[in-house]
């Protein structure tokens, strides 16, 4: 009998290592000091589906007035996602067209066309939140069309409807980093909606622990790392640079069955039994 469903082994793995009491820790208070972004006022319709549209992840706040308390949350916490768009609109067509019956704090991403849908912050959802809590709901779903693993965005990843996730994993001081992240990023936009594109730093230590789930010795570094969530199959590809061809042919060989890394068998027996 299986101790634990199959497509939550890798998470079980991560949190047995104490990667997830961090995570508390990763939400930052709200800012004090001063920032440049501001949320969008969304007038109308065809302004809220430009603004989504533009965005790999928006957050908007949908109200019936702009006095409620949700309001000034969206203000505390925008500068501290830099990578994230921020509007928000009372305009009754705009909450219609979202099907928004009350106040509602709503976030769209458009990492993949299975994910690409809304999630909602609603009644007493609302009522209670203050910034951390708001913080955590945007940085656990901030789903990129590369997203970097931490113990937050861990929890969005496994939560995705995209059960395959493809992960590079190289040191972020590398001077080849940049280089080899733009290229990464430009192979994920070939299997939005089929792949999940996960950055792994090799050079944090808590990220230790992932790497080693896949049986790769630090020597073997840079590397791809291929995981299917619903029945735990693997594989991994040392590389020295990331070259798109590379990462399709990988990614290609893998929904098609096909394995580089001999004993897997006996190595995903071994992992369970650790669990």
């Amino acid at each position: 009998m299986e101790a634990v469903p199959s497509r939550c082994l890798f998470l079980l793995f991560l949190s047995t290592c104490k990667l997830f009491p961090e995570a508390a820790a990763e939400v930052q208070a709200p800012s004090d000091g001063p920032g440049t972004q501001e949320p969008v006022r969304l007038a109308d319709v065809q302004a809220a589906m430009e603004f989504i549209a533009a965005a790999e992840v928006a957050v908007i706040g949908f109200f019936q007035d702009l006095e409620v308390p949700a309001v000034s949350l969206i203000h505390s916490v925008v500068q501290n996602f830099q990578d994230v768009s921020f509007g928000i609109s009372t305009a009754s067509e705009v909450l219609a067209h979202y099907n928004i019956t009350g106040n509602t704090i709503s976030l769209f991403r458009l990492v993949s066309q299975v994910d690409n849908k809304q999630l909602d912050l609603k009644g007493e959802d609302i009522e209670s939140m203050d910034a951390t809590k708001l913080s955590r709901f945007i940085e656990s779903n901030n789903l990129h069309l590369v997203t970097e693993y931490n113990a937050i965005t861990a929890i969005g990843l496994f939560n995705s409807m995209i059960p395959i996730h493809l992960l590079l994993i190289m040191n972020k001081a590398s001077s080849e980093f940049e280089e080899n992240l733009h290229r990464f990023q430009e192979a994920a936009k070939l299997f939005q909606g089929r792949i999940l594109f996960i950055l792994v730093d090799s050079g944090v230590k808590q990220n230790e622990k992932a790497i080693s789930f896949f049986k790769l010795k630090m020597s073997e570094l840079p590397a791809l790392a291929i995981y299917q969530t619903l029945d735990d199959k693997w594989d991994t590809l040392p590389i020295t640079e990331v070259l798109i061809e590379q990462v399709q042919n990988f990614c290609d060989g893998f929904l098609k069955g096909k394995r580089l890394r001999e004993n897997h068998e006996s190595e995903e027996k071994t992992s369970k039994v650790e669990l």
